[in-house]
C-alpha cells in the first residue's frame, strides 16, 4: 500500500447520542482534508479498528472513566496503523497503536502512539487483542481482581467474546475449572473443543439453568461481561468467599432503564465481593502481563480468533453486530 500522504480522508463521526440501539443517523460518514501535521504529530494510515461493546457508552453523555466522545467528533476507536511521515521517534513505515478512530488517515501527537513490534509466535493484529487492552483486561480482570486459585470454578458470561475467551484460557493455564456461558452452539463448541474449557453452555437454550445448578452447582469467580439476568442468576451460585468480577455490562448497554439485581442478598450470606475495575488501573503491570500473554501464544497455549470486516462506513453496522452475538471472534 502507499506510504503517501493523500489530500483526503474519509471519517465517521457520531451525530447524535442513541437513547437505545444505534440508530441510522446516529453516526455519519464524511470526506474532509488531512490536517497537516505538527512539529510533534505525524499522519497515521488507519489499517485495522477494534470494534469493543465499550463504544457503546463512549457515546453517552454520562460520566465514565473516560470522557464521552463529542457530538461531531470522530468516533473513538483503538487502532492500528503505518506511520506515513517521519517524526521525532517514529519514523515513515513504522506500524502503531492508538486511539486513531474511525477515519481512513489521522494526524496525531506522537505520544499517543506506541509503536507496535510483534513478539515471535504473533502478529501486529494480536495488539488489538491479547497484546493490547483486550488482553490487558482479561489478565487483570481475572488475575489480580479475580485472584483465582488452582483448582476454584470459574464461571464466564460472554465466555465466547474477545475479552471472555481470553479469560477463559488463562483460568485454564492457572489451572481452574472454567464454565464459559455463550449465545450460540457453534460457540459453546469452540470453547470446549478448541480452547478446551470444561463445560459451555447455551444461554439461549431452554433448561440450561437447571442443569448449570445439576452439573456445575457453585462457583468460586465469576468474570461477567454480559450483567443482566445472567449476573443475577449467577449471584446464587456463589461458594463462601466467591469474587464476582464486574467486566462489561453488554446486555444493558442498549437500554434506557437497566434491570435492578434481585439476588444481591446472596453476597452478604457467602461473604462474597463484587467489583468493577478499569483496565487502565494496573499500566505500572502491563509490561508483565504482556510478555506473559506473548510466551503464552508462543507455547501455543494461548488461541485467539479475528473476525474482520472491510468498510470504514460500515463500522456503525459493524458495531451492532456485537450486540446480536453475530461476531465470531475478535471483531
Amino acid at each position: 500500500m502507499s506510504l503517501i500522504v493523500p489530500a483526503k480522508t474519509k471519517r465517521v463521526y457520531l451525530s447524535k447520542r442513541p437513547i437505545e440501539g444505534i440508530e441510522k443517523d446516529t453516526f455519519v460518514s464524511e470526506t474532509t482534508y488531512v490536517k497537516q501535521p505538527g512539529p510533534d504529530e505525524v499522519v497515521v494510515r488507519v489499517d485495522i479498528v477494534s470494534l469493543d461493546p465499550a463504544m457503546r457508552g463512549w457515546i453517552r453523555d454520562v460520566r465514565s472513566y473516560t470522557p464521552p466522545v463529542k457530538i461531531g467528533e470522530t468516533m473513538r476507536a483503538g487502532a492500528l496503523g503505518t506511520v506515513l511521515t517521519n517524526g521525532k521517534t517514529l519514523k515513515k513505515g513504522d506500524i502503531v497503536q492508538g486511539y486513531l478512530g474511525w477515519t481512513e488517515y489521522s494526524t496525531i501527537k506522537e505520544k499517543f502512539l506506541e509503536k507496535v513490534v510483534a513478539p515471535p509466535g504473533a502478529n501486529p493484529v494480536d495488539f488489538l487483542g491479547p497484546l493490547g487492552m483486550i488482553g490487558m483486561t482479561a489478565y487483570f480482570g481475572i488475575l489480580y481482581v479475580g485472584k483465582i486459585k488452582p483448582g476454584q470454578t470459574v464461571v464466564v458470561s460472554g465466555a465466547a467474546g474477545a475479552t471472555g475467551s481470553l479469560v477463559c484460557q488463562i483460568a485454564k493455564i492457572k489451572g481452574a475449572k472454567v464454565i464459559g456461558i455463550a449465545g450460540a452452539e457453534d460457540k459453546c463448541r469452540w470453547l470446549v473443543e478448541d480452547l478446551g474449557i470444561d463445560k459451555a453452555y447455551n444461554y439461549n437454550e431452554q433448561g440450561w439453568h437447571s442443569r448449570f445448578k445439576r452439573e456445575v452447582g457453585y462457583l468460586d469467580v465469576f468474570f461477567d461481561n454480559v450483567g443482566g439476568s445472567i449476573l443475577d442468576f449467577m449471584l446464587t451460585r456463589l461458594n463462601l468467599n466467591a469474587r464476582i468480577v464486574l467486566c462489561g455490562t453488554i446486555s444493558e448497554y442498549n437500554s434506557s432503564k437497566p434491570r435492578g439485581l434481585q439476588n444481591y442478598q446472596t453476597l452478604t450470606a457467602m461473604r462474597a465481593s463484587i467489583q468493577g475495575f478499569i483496565v487502565f488501573d494496573f499500566t505500572n503491570d502491563y509490561p508483565k502481563a504482556v510478555a506473559d500473554m506473548a510466551q503464552w501464544i508462543q507455547e501455543g497455549k494461548l488461541k485467539r480468533k479475528y473476525h474482520i470486516e472491510s468498510g470504514l462506513e460500515n463500522c456503525p453496522r459493524y458495531l451492532q453486530m456485537l450486540f446480536r452475538g453475530e461476531n465470531r471472534g475478535k471483531l
